[in-house]
């Protein structure tokens, strides 16, 4: 009870609202050999889809605003393997540009992907770009070559954190959240997000566990622990002492999360093209991991695009944010602060969640032969618009049934 009463003082604190989590698997950590960078998305913009893009050098795909009418992603992958996302931080400003432009990040990951390549691309993409620099972030990238770094930009600079280098991450890992390694001390934000996903990968890590895109999503972007109280409310017996709600404090899919974004890279010298967005879109214990094939162009599932051809929302993003109206039903005072955990999971298996990845089992299970076939460069176009038919129908089926009971 004392761990109780000490998670519910803890959780009377505002929750920060851009809260985004990350993080860069190196090849020798993950099951296939193929990096993976993932990016859990919070903002105050609920309403997201997927867009194809066709850029100045390099077509891409990119997770996107809903009302946006183009020109920023909030994370996405180029013909050629590249791929970027980024992490909103509160410890790198300059001062003195305070009074200049900010919050440009949508704007730099668009333009990067229409031109950069590689990691070294980027870098010379910064160092071109007028400054001030309207941004303040940690931009996570990955490339075909075996590039795996972040870089954290101010108005001013950059600096990259390599994840190849043995003594920056010597287990071959690094975690990001809002606040930059090059900041100021104890500023910025996420730092109990940021020791969780630590910690939580590195038991993993411990126990030999290969990291794959699914692992990450049923283990970061739907936890429920706690790092700072070393408690996982979904798994410790502590939803047994309550009345099925709980307060949505710290941890990494919150009220405010948008989407999950899983890039699964290619190892150096295989096709770019058989680089994998792996697109979650809303909140993540409600959301259902989808596979997004850059060797298919234009052509995305229904479910993830716009439904009209103009800025606005994508069906499953409509679906998803239903579900999520029942977790998070109270709107007044401080009520958007708890949630119904026990609709999620329940000992039945038949919480909201538990219902919804039994769709995204199917799916994943529906994926495997298409991602052999890919490796092995077989993998048709038709092939890939018949699977994204197939994947639209098991999604929103998950969703409809569970909003028509």
């Amino acid at each position: 009870m004392k761990k109780i009463f000490l998670i519910i003082t803890i959780s009377l604190f505002f929750t920060d609202i851009i809260a985004c989590t990350s993080a860069i698997f190196t090849g020798k950590v993950t099951k296939d050999g193929r990096p993976l960078m993932w990016k859990n998305r919070d903002t105050g913009e609920l309403n997201n889809r997927m867009q194809y893009f066709n850029g100045i050098k390099y077509s891409f795909i990119g997770l996107v605003n809903s009302p946006s009418k183009g020109g920023e992603v909030w994370s996405g992958s180029n013909e050629v393997g590249f791929c970027i996302m980024n992490t909103a931080s509160y410890n790198i400003d300059i001062p003195e540009d305070r009074k200049f432009e900010k919050d440009k990040e949508g704007e730099l990951m668009y333009n990067a992907l229409s031109v950069c390549k590689n990691l070294k691309d980027f870098e010379n993409f910064l160092d071109t770009l007028k400054r001030p620099m309207p941004v303040e972030a940690n931009f996570g990238v990955i490339d075909a070559d075996g590039g795996a770094a972040y870089y954290e930009v101010n108005s001013r600079t950059w600096v990259k954190r390599d994840a190849n280098d043995s003594d920056l991450a010597p287990k071959g890992y690094l975690v990001v959240t809002n606040f930059s390694f090059t900041g100021r001390e104890d500023e910025g934000l996420g730092y109990i997000r940021h020791s969780t996903a630590e910690m939580l990968i590195n038991k993993a890590f411990n126990q030999g566990i290969k990291f794959t895109p699914d692992w990450i999503m049923n283990n970061l972007s739907r936890s429920f622990y706690n790092s700072q109280l070393g408690t996982d409310v979904l798994n410790s017996g502590i939803l047994k002492y309550t009345n099925g709600w709980f307060i949505d404090q710290d941890f990494i899919s919150r009220n405010s999360t948008s989407a999950v974004s899983i890039f699964q890279g290619v190892k150096k010298g295989e096709n770019p093209q058989n680089t994998i967005f792996w697109s979650a879109i809303g909140y993540g214990p409600l959301s259902i991991l989808l596979p997004l094939f850059i060797k298919g162009e234009n052509e995305l599932p229904s479910i993830v695009v716009s439904k009209d051809n103009s800025p606005s929302n994508c069906l499953i993003c409509d679906l998803s944010l239903k579900v999520k109206e029942r977790i998070f039903p109270i709107k007044r005072g401080s009520g958007p602060k708890y949630f119904r955990l026990s609709e999620l999971y329940n000992s039945k298996n038949d919480g909201y969640s538990q219902l919804l990845q039994i769709k995204e089992k199917e799916i994943l299970k529906e994926s495997e032969p298409l991602i052999l076939k890919l490796r092995e460069e077989k993998l048709s176009k038709g092939e890939i618009i018949d699977f994204y038919k197939k994947i639209s129908i098991i999604a929103e089926q998950g969703y409809k049934s569970i909003l028509n009971n």
